[in-house]
């Protein structure tokens, strides 16, 4: 492993299962990233919080490149995911993400939704993935719903149902981009709760949200960003309850 110039030696034990040093993120003249260093160990319960345009999205996002990164070095599983010659598919396979839009297949079942990637990415049978599927799909109260198509569910029904799809990949980290933002009020309880069952389970997370209560009670840490930066980083109740910069107390003011 570490003759491979784009590896360095992991144990999950010890080492942060993502690490992320200086991470740049440019779009043109706006400079969304400028430099953000964290670590996530395994079964972290992270929560991003911050105000609108601070970059958030535009991390997690970074963190399994969907965006590419302009500099620094993103490490997952002791692999530099951001060096272009690493086969960047193979390891997003071991990160789950959801998205504030559920981006559900409209034109096949909810049991087709989750098998697919399965069978064709992992090369599981038909039989073992719809398995895996309704033992999932019986965790979020859903498991009556497998051969409805996505346009009979409700919101926080198809947001359960993108997480399930995530979890089916057996993933090693779950990556939540507001996943609750695009929800009516009272369906936004239903998709906390399994997030909640998640963390319960140990499964490492890292939760972009304007959940501020839901943050307090589940977050092992909160991470703080603002104009491209991380400016704290704390557990919950030191994070809420005496923040050190002027710029987290004037935003805990605003959303508390």
């Amino acid at each position: 492993m570490t003759n491979n110039p784009y590896m360095k030696p992991f144990n999950p034990e010890t080492d942060p299962l993502i690490s992320v040093r200086d991470l740049q993120k440019n779009f043109k003249d706006l400079h969304a990233l400028k430099g953000v260093d964290l670590d996530i160990y395994q079964g972290d319960v992270i929560f991003v919080v911050g105000p609108s345009g601070s970059g958030k999205s535009t991390f997690l996002r970074c963190l399994n490149c969907l965006e590419e990164a302009d500099g620094g070095e993103i490490f997952f599983e002791g692999v530099n995911i951001t060096n272009r010659n690493v086969d960047i598919n193979r390891h997003r396979q071991k990160m789950g993400m959801v998205f504030q839009q559920f981006n559900l297949f409209p034109h096949m079942t909810v049991m087709k939704n989750l098998t697919q990637a399965p069978i064709i990415l992992q090369h599981k049978s038909k039989e073992e993935a719809e398995a895996e599927a309704i033992k999932l799909l019986e965790r979020v109260g859903l498991a009556d719903r497998a051969d409805a198509y996505p346009n009979q569910l409700s919101g926080g029904q198809k947001q359960r149902i993108a997480i399930v799809r995530a979890l089916c990949m057996k993933p090693d980290v779950m990556l939540f981009d507001e996943p609750t933002s695009a929800l009516d009020p009272e369906m936004v309880g239903e998709v906390l709760e399994v997030m909640r069952d998640l963390a319960k389970q140990k499964m490492t997370m890292v939760v972009v949200t304007h959940e501020m209560a839901f943050a307090r009670e589940v977050a092992s840490k909160v991470v703080f960003m603002a104009e491209g930066k991380i400016l704290e980083v704390a557990p919950p109740d030191v994070f809420f309850n005496n923040p050190r910069t002027d710029r987290l107390k004037s935003f805990l003011e605003k959303v508390l």
